[in-house]
């Protein structure tokens, strides 16, 4: 079925001023909001009263990134406001970070052991594998509130009922009304477990900027970048949450982490890794049309076409990457297990029992009907069916398998019908 047609993005009067006014101002070339690093920075230092970033690694990557934002992405007046608003919050976010490290230094010493990683294609399971894996109790996911505010760090006593929880659920209410129809694809909430790239967006080194907003500079610049300080930052954030409430071992995901296996294993040497699988024909319109969710809150015409055709490339490279680290890696690889996406909808608890006996864990009887439980109240689609098609991203069948033909052979990818 062909996707419907696209309804004019979501434009509240609010919206509609300061979009008027920020192209007023443009054409005298004064853009409303600045996007220059030195200012983010010193806003950044004058809104929290500290000066300490950490390590300087993050700077090239706020520095490409603000220049792909004025040079690609064709904000609207709205959309400088709310990139300069989210990079602020990360900002705010490593200089929390670094002033709790110093105010408690035993955090440095907290143990990050045999994490599981569920890394694929979007589109792919990797939602649902996760918050299967997160419900056993042995497990802990980082969950949105405590990534969007973790400070203080959490604690058992008060994990549920911790009032940042609300907080963080009126965001994401903002969040549905600014982009109408995301929730369908891609569900978010306070309590539902979260992605890796909102925490190594804090490093300026993550797929996250490229999901909303058109970045194509800093797109093709990311996976040429060691991203090594990338995930050391994402291991002192995982060591700040756990400092107050442990479980066995965290459960993460990300399709980020497609590309850069070799700096996810140097940081996480004992990680155990989960890949899924999916035919690239389903994938690629599906989160092409995610995208276009949110790069519509910031920029008034997106580029289909284009969106489509950036799609196929940075999926496609960060495959071929990650292949590339696999065969490298071959004695290792073999750790790797591999989860197809038909097997996993069509018997989820079996695909964990086999996850499980791959890495020897034990899957316990209180973890698994904790996995049904999860799977009642999740059923496929509970917000709706998600359309889209090839044709809408001027994508063409034959060129998409074609992109991917390798990685489909490699894996045993089965082909699905189009979209």
């Amino acid at each position: 079925m062909d996707a419907p047609a696209l309804l004019p993005p979501f434009r509240p009067l609010p919206i509609r001023a300061l979009n008027a006014l920020g192209r007023s101002l443009e054409r005298r070339g004064r853009p409303l909001f600045e996007l220059d690093p030195e200012s983010l920075l010193a806003r950044a230092r004058r809104a929290s009263g500290l000066e300490d970033f950490g390590p300087e690694s993050f700077r090239p990557g706020l520095e490409r990134l603000a220049r792909s934002l004025e040079e690609d992405a064709r904000l609207s007046a709205f959309g400088r406001f709310f990139a300069r608003r989210q990079i602020h919050e990360l900002l705010l976010l490593r200089l929390g970070l670094f002033a709790h490290r110093r105010a408690h230094p035993e955090v440095a010493r907290e143990r990050i052991e045999r994490p599981i990683f569920v890394l694929g294609l979007p589109r792919t399971g990797t939602t649902l594998l996760h918050g299967l894996l997160a419900a056993d109790p042995a497990h802990r996911a980082p969950l949105s509130w405590e990534v969007d505010q973790p400070f203080p760090p959490p604690e058992e006593s008060t994990h549920a009922s911790d009032p940042r929880i609300a907080a963080v659920e009126k965001r994401f209410a903002q969040v549905r009304r600014l982009a109408p129809g995301f929730q369908t694809v891609h569900p978010v909430g306070a309590l539902l477990p979260q992605e890796c790239i909102v925490i190594t967006a804090c490093e300026f080194m993550s797929l996250r900027f490229e999901m909303c907003f058109d970045v194509a500079g800093y797109q093709r610049w990311l996976p040429e970048q060691d991203l090594r300080p990338s995930y050391r930052f994402h291991r002192s954030f995982l060591q700040h949450l756990q400092s107050r409430l442990r479980r066995e071992r965290w459960v993460l995901k990300s399709p980020g982490h497609l590309g850069p296996i070799d700096a996810l294993l140097e940081v996480y040497p004992d990680a155990l890794l989960v890949q899924t699988h999916r035919d690239p024909l389903r994938v690629i319109p599906s989160v092409a049309s995610l995208e276009l969710h949110m790069r519509r809150v910031g920029c008034d015409e997106v580029d289909l076409h284009a969106l489509g055709r950036q799609q196929l490339e940075v999926w496609r490279r960060l495959l071929e990457q990650g292949m590339a680290v696999r065969e490298r890696l071959h004695a290792r690889a073999g750790g790797i297990a591999d989860v197809h996406f038909r097997d996993l909808l069509s018997d989820p608890i079996a695909c964990v029992e086999r996850i499980y006996r791959h890495f020897g864990l034990e899957l316990r009887p209180g973890a698994e009907r904790r996995m049904r439980e999860y799977l009642a109240r999740h059923p496929r689609d509970e917000h709706g069916v998600h359309r889209y098609s090839l044709a809408q991203f001027g994508l063409d069948a034959a060129a998409v398998r074609d992109a991917f033909r390798g990685y489909c052979e490699r894996f045993g990818v089965e082909p699905e019908s189009a979209p």
